[in-house]
């Protein structure tokens, strides 16, 4: 549905994107994910084909962004970070308007108005002037505008920013509800956000990429550290353990009883736990727990972000 290769974007010396490249399926919800100033918004102006790259290549639907850009947006709705929306006008009135500029035939704009007023929650505000609607609406306007055209593609930039508990709740809830009815490109620095609603992340630093997989599988290749509660003397144990092949790291824990807790951080995860297995039987010492702590995908963004600045 949309393919990406070896795209770069420059102003003057600057590079803001730089050789990207990266595919989204079908009905798939893809998260975009980086600090501010990484380049996620970029990407998503030459996708909306609001300027062209400085090299490379972006496909939308079979139509390159540049050289076929009408049929590219004819194929997309998009939600800017910031909603540029006619406030004079009321809710019912504006998304016919902009389903009649999207090129919707006469018969059916006040149809597909009502359908994506019905699917936003807007019904309560359709006839209030657009600046009469609290912030929470004024997302779900922008929201309903970018599906009025029923597009094969949703790109969304920042959809729940300045918004609160309630309304970003609400927010998510819309944008999970449209899964496999469009493609989603979700773009944001929201780490929850991505494990909540996408099923595939991609991850960008300074304008390249530095990862691309689902946020379980992120997670799990993070993962690299153990919990551990064993029998024994305290001091004994933790000697033990600083020797053991495969352990890099090891921090002392609060334990009930007369056990010693510790949490392990291994460069070789099969070895290190065989070598824990085999210090326990040799001193005759009772396992207690062993665990894996998994990584949370703040966890892995801070390493992978830190590692490709470093």
């Amino acid at each position: 549905m949309i393919e990406v290769e070896h795209l770069t974007k420059e102003y003057g010396d600057f590079r803001a994107i730089d050789d990207i490249s990266f595919t989204v399926e079908k009905g798939e919800i893809l998260g975009f994910l980086g600090p501010n100033g990484a380049g996620k918004t970029t990407v998503m102006r030459i996708l909306t084909c609001f300027f062209p790259p400085t090299r490379g290549k972006a496909m939308v639907a079979g139509y390159n962004c540049f050289e076929d850009s009408l049929n590219v947006r004819k194929r997309i709705g998009y939600l800017p970070e910031r909603v540029p929306l006619y406030e004079d006008m009321e809710v019912a009135d504006y998304l016919r308007f902009v389903a009649a500029i999207k090129g919707t035939p006469a018969k059916e704009v006040q149809r597909k108005a009502a359908r994506v007023m019905d699917d936003c929650g807007l019904g309560e505000v359709a006839h209030k002037p657009i600046k009469a609607i609290s912030r929470g609406y004024r997302q779900r306007v922008g929201i309903a505008q970018a599906l009025v055209n029923d597009p094969e593609v949703l790109i969304l930039d920042e959809p729940t920013v300045g918004l609160d508990p309630k309304q970003i709740k609400e927010i998510r809830k819309l944008i999970k509800d449209l899964a496999g009815r469009h493609t989603v490109i979700l773009s944001t620095h929201i780490l929850p956000e991505v494990s909540i609603l996408c099923g595939r992340v991609i991850i960008i630093n300074k304008g390249k990429l530095v990862a691309v997989d689902k946020p379980e599988n992120l997670r799990a290749e993070g993962s690299r550290r153990t919990y551990l509660r064993i029998s024994g003397e305290a001091r004994r144990v933790e000697e033990e353990l600083a020797r053991l092949e495969g352990v890099s790291g090891l921090t002392r824990e609060q334990a009930a009883d007369d056990t010693q807790a510790f949490i392990l951080a291994f460069t070789d995860e099969k070895r290190g736990r065989q070598a824990i297995n085999s210090m326990i039987e040799r001193n005759h010492w009772d396992l207690i727990e062993m665990r894996p702590i998994e990584a949370s995908l703040e966890d892995i963004f801070i390493k992978l972000v830190t590692r490709e600045e470093a």
